[in-house]
């Protein structure tokens, strides 16, 4: 019960994530990019629930702008390093041999690098630029979902099901597409949820950098940053956009888990 509980909480945490940025412009009572100096650094009020920057801008409004950011970079680093992973595991794991030794080693390679200073030599080289951002993600993200694939390929081709396909003639892509793929759904669920919060965590450390969304765009990792020397007399810069990132980032965890518990439960 407890976990199907904490599942739950966060399942509502990520829904209202969602539905803060799809609607952030009928939530935000302030546009997030309008400035006035007169009502600079202002704390929570009435009129401005979470205060303003330096610039008199409603931190409000930033954050629900700044998580349609997060969510983007979230899900498109996720869609783009699962399909990567897919292809690319699924060679490995079924036709073995030198492809798969190839893969690996490409696999091994990347991964003797730590994955967020290979993001920010990318993004450097390249410039700050949210495309850049999603590229540097999944230049080394798909190799977490390529090694799971890969190993649950390699179980899968000593079942007797794809021994069948195999007997009646079915082509290795029709035979990994439509009998192997499906099985690895849950698995690549549980790999996505886990990524995706990954994902969300880097951008806010390379738009913390400076390497990722320019201003005027509201980016959490960049408020943060902004915020930064303002700690002692304006805390809640930094806070909020803070606070977003933790609770997102929780969300997911908890999502993750819950979908890990239910699957090992039927495993067993």
């Amino acid at each position: 019960m407890e976990g199907k509980s904490l599942f739950a909480t966060g399942l509502i945490i990520l829904l209202l994530l969602a539905g803060a940025a799809a609607f952030a412009p009928l939530l935000a009572p302030h546009n997030p990019t309008e400035q006035n100096l007169e009502k600079d650094l202002f704390p929570p009020s009435r009129a401005h629930l979470f205060g303003t920057d330096k610039l008199g801008r409603d931190i409000l409004g930033r954050v629900l702008y700044g998580a349609r950011i997060s969510l983007l970079v979230g899900l498109s680093t996720v869609a783009i390093s699962c399909f990567l992973g897919v292809v690319l595991g699924s060679l490995s794991g079924y036709f073995g041999g030198w492809t798969d030794h190839l893969i690996m080693r490409l696999i091994d390679v990347l991964l003797a690098f730590p994955g967020i200073l290979l993001a920010i030599a990318f993004t450097a080289v390249l410039g700050p630029s949210l495309r850049h951002v999603v590229l540097a993600l999944c230049l080394i993200g798909w190799t977490g979902y390529a090694r799971l694939v890969r190993g649950e390929i390699l179980a899968l081709r000593e079942r007797e099901f794809v021994h069948a396909a195999e007997a009646l003639g079915g082509t290795p892509a029709r035979i990994v597409c439509r009998h192997m793929v499906p099985n690895l759904l849950q698995p690549l669920l549980i790999q996505a949820t886990f990524g995706m919060a990954g994902a969300i965590l880097a951008e806010g450390s390379l738009s913390f950098l400076g390497l990722g969304v320019q201003p005027p765009t509201p980016s959490w990792g960049a408020m943060l940053s902004e915020g930064r020397q303002f700690l002692l007399v304006a805390p809640h810069l930094t806070a909020f956009p803070g606070l977003a990132i933790m609770l997102t980032i929780l969300g997911l965890n908890l999502v993750g888990d819950g979908l890990r518990d239910r699957l090992e439960k039927r495993g067993k």
